[in-house]
């Protein structure tokens, strides 16, 4: 099973990774979900998921169920007892051979695992996931907040697409502390090598970390991570994305796909406390969508390793 691909070994290399560390996290990536893996997935009433659609476009969303909706018959697969609404990009992912990604995380705990992997088969109402890297994630930046699943989602949300962002969507931007970005190699449709596929992951800061400019451009600062370079490697070989912003006051999803570039210097880039670079996403279209999950969320307690992290706003 191949390790990291070749965006994600330059970045590493641009980082000074050095390759004895490369080598020990490739052990790391399984091709089965070890037992702990097992029995953490039927715990959570959510995942988040990454796939792309037929153009190669990547697009984030979130699954809920009551706890249990995902589990794992065989260490090699994953059931999920969920699907995304009909005008939600992921449902038109969602087909048998798909490249898929999933993000396992329990907020209030601060643990999360990754699975990446492919569709065995997909009903409209449930699918199948064949593990193809399943692999744990530190707990940086993580913003303990509990979620309970309520079933108050509503059958037929309100939905708004746009081309923009209008005002309801920056501000949900500008006061998140949270988002989740699905990437992809370019060979992610056609290619079966575990490191060619979709990758979908967190982000998070202080709120107000991310910057909106007249609603069409986003800039995240990017902090120090595991050295995986999952999301950033995918970047650099296929600037399409996808951002997914949570309301957890009301279970609301912002949806935005966006073309990325990554800035590695310059003013900007200093005057951000702790950031090591920068992302910058110009946005082609967006989709909000009101009372979306079925969950409800407890108050928020940041990261402390947020301390040495600022914001765009001035304090």
């Amino acid at each position: 099973m191949g390790a990291f691909h070749e965006g994600e070994q330059a970045l590493q290399a641009r980082a000074g990774v050095p390759e004895r560390f490369t080598a020990t996290a490739a052990s790391f990536l399984r091709d089965f979900m070890p037992e702990q893996h097992r029995q953490f997935f039927p715990l959570l009433p959510f995942l988040l998921a990454g796939s792309v659609d037929a153009s190669g476009q990547p697009h984030a969303s979130v699954l809920a169920g009551p706890p249990g909706f995902a589990h794992s018959p065989d260490p090699r697969v994953l059931e999920v007892r969920a699907w995304p609404h009909a005008h939600d990009p992921l449902a038109q992912a969602l087909r048998p051979g798909a490249p898929i990604a999933l993000l396992g995380i329990q907020p209030h705990t601060r643990r999360r695992n990754r699975l990446n992997g492919h569709v065995m088969a997909a009903d409209g109402r449930s699918f199948l996931v064949r593990v193809d890297q399943s692999f744990g994630n530190c707990p940086k930046y993580i913003q303990a907040r509990e979620p309970q699943f309520t079933d108050a989602a509503t059958s037929a949300p309100r939905v708004t697409h746009m081309r923009t962002l209008d005002g309801t969507a920056q501000q949900l931007i500008r006061a998140a502390d949270t988002l989740f970005i699905a990437t992809a190699h370019p060979h992610a449709l056609e290619s079966s090598a575990a490191e060619q596929g979709v990758d979908v992951s967190h982000r998070g800061g202080r709120p107000g970390f991310v910057r909106v400019d007249e609603g069409a451009v986003l800039t995240l600062p990017d902090f120090t991570g595991n050295s995986y370079f999952n999301t950033l490697g995918n970047l650099a070989l296929e600037p399409r994305s996808s951002l997914l912003f949570i309301d957890y006051a009301n279970g609301g999803t912002l949806q935005v796909t966006a073309r990325a570039s990554i800035v590695t210097d310059g003013e900007e880039l200093a005057s951000f406390r702790g950031a090591l670079r920068l992302v910058r996403f110009e946005i082609t279209q967006a989709v909000r969508t009101e009372a979306a999950l079925p969950l409800r969320w407890g108050p928020a307690q940041m990261s402390p390793v947020l301390e040495n992290t600022g914001t765009w706003v001035a304090s």
